[in-house]
């Protein structure tokens, strides 16, 4: 089975659910415009790859595509990690704690995915952490850094279905997502995707 490729038609969303129906409070772009704003192919800049980092196994199909994609194109690999922060608004006091453990955890996350991107191809990633929704966090950043040409995910390879993240995307909000997104079946072995990036 193929990495799975989406490419996002050129149409204006204002106060969009921006990721399959997933809501970023108040936020307004327009993919219009962020399409004109894509810049990886100018000179001086780099094509870059982003994978949203979590703790499902099947991230790790994800970093390994994304990687040798960077790699064979001279391009970089970028890794997010996005913080929820609905539960420290919960817990007044002790808040600066909680959000101080979620960095923590997602710094050491990182640092492992990082490895594992540099021990599969000759890449030196980037790392971002963002606060907030998960949908806000990506759209956010992607907006921010005008360099980032594609988003890959992996698909999960359990019965309950592809994953939350993927199953977003491939809904309601793949046609108006402002840059192509490649799921990676989560069921690929490394040298498949080796074969394959």
């Amino acid at each position: 089975m193929r990495p799975i490729y989406i490419d996002p038609p050129r149409a204006t969303v204002s106060n969009a659910s921006l990721i399959g129906g997933l809501a970023v409070g108040g936020h307004r772009c327009s993919y219009r415009g962020m399409a004109k704003k894509r810049r990886s192919l100018e000179t001086g800049h780099r094509r870059k790859f982003l994978v949203v980092v979590d703790d499902t196994p099947e991230v790790d199909r994800a970093i390994c595509h994304a990687a040798l994609r960077a790699e064979r194109t001279g391009g970089v690999i970028t890794m997010l990690y996005v913080i929820d922060d609905t539960d420290f608004r919960s817990f007044i006091g002790i808040e600066k704690v909680m959000r101080q453990d979620a960095r923590e955890q997602a710094e050491l996350t990182l640092a492992k995915a990082a490895e594992r991107a540099k021990t599969f191809a000759r890449v030196d990633p980037e790392t971002v952490i963002r606060e907030g929704s998960r949908a806000g966090g990506i759209v956010s950043y992607i907006e921010e850094d005008e360099d980032v040409a594609v988003l890959v995910l992996a698909a999960g390879v359990s019965n309950d279905g592809p994953g939350p993240l993927v199953s977003s995307l491939a809904g309601r909000g793949a046609a108006s997502f402002p840059i192509p997104v490649t799921i990676v079946p989560g069921s690929l072995t490394p040298d498949e995707i080796k074969a394959l990036a």
